[in-house]
């Protein structure tokens, strides 16, 4: 029954225009990330590893959570017009499977998003010059960023469903993006969900944020299974609105 419900969800999203969204908005973050590197060239003289601190400067703090956020948005948009919800809570299927489908495609989207700006980084480097290729390390923050986002992602899902309004959860992710950079900076990162994927993507570092991948690990995957959890139960417990 999941992956039927999978199947239904793709199909409200087989004429959406988001991916012209998903494709154009990280373009903002690698253009500035790459003129803030063009523009400091006497002070960043690490190369790739100091494009990266550009660019995952403005991609990481200000584009990734809220991006995310659009995406689970618009998930529930349908569910959120008219009297959606109770078609909905009358289907056949569990709260589970229903919450459970759209968190799978808010992952590949997250997914997704960073293959995309992972070709934008090689794209910048190549424009501004840089030689090579960038060292493992710098794909591996890029993955541990995208371990470190489920927590964002089965948050944002949550606020989406129980939010009625498209905007609030987007600006809620952009604040708490802004947030997470100072939990992170204070050594709080490890205790709230957005600052896990500026530490897991080294956003703004060269030196490794992440002093324990095992506490990155732990706390990634405690906020992920409890704002999923709590979303089934909210799902369960939500009464038919006449």
């Amino acid at each position: 029954m999941l992956f039927a419900c999978v199947r239904t969800e793709q199909k409200k999203l087989r004429h959406s225009h988001l991916w012209v969204a998903f494709l154009v908005i990280p373009l903002l973050p690698t253009v500035m990330g790459a003129a803030n590197y063009m523009n400091n060239l006497g002070l960043l003289k690490s190369e790739w590893y100091s494009l990266w601190t550009q660019h995952s400067l403005f991609y990481a703090n200000f584009f990734y959570a809220p991006l995310i956020a659009l995406y689970c948005s618009y998930i529930w948009r349908v569910e959120h017009l008219n009297y959606n919800w109770n078609h909905l809570m009358t289907m056949p299927v569990s709260a589970a499977d229903v919450f459970l489908s759209k968190l799978l495609l808010a992952v590949r989207c997250t997914v997704f998003l960073q293959i995309w700006m992972w070709v934008l980084f090689l794209i910048a480097g190549k424009a501004v010059g840089l030689p090579g290729m960038p060292d493992l390390q710098i794909l591996v923050w890029l993955l541990r960023g995208s371990l470190g986002a489920l927590a964002i992602t089965s948050l944002q899902l949550l606020l989406s469903m129980i939010i009625r309004s498209f905007a609030v959860p987007i600006a809620l992710a952009l604040l708490g993006s802004v947030a997470g950079l100072l939990a992170s900076n204070g050594g709080l990162g490890l205790f709230w969900p957005y600052s896990l994927m500026l530490m897991g993507m080294n956003a703004n570092k060269t030196e490794d944020m992440v002093s324990s991948s095992l506490g990155f690990g732990i706390s990634t995957l405690v906020f992920f299974v409890v704002f999923t959890g709590v979303g089934i139960l909210w799902l369960r417990k939500r009464d038919v609105h006449a």
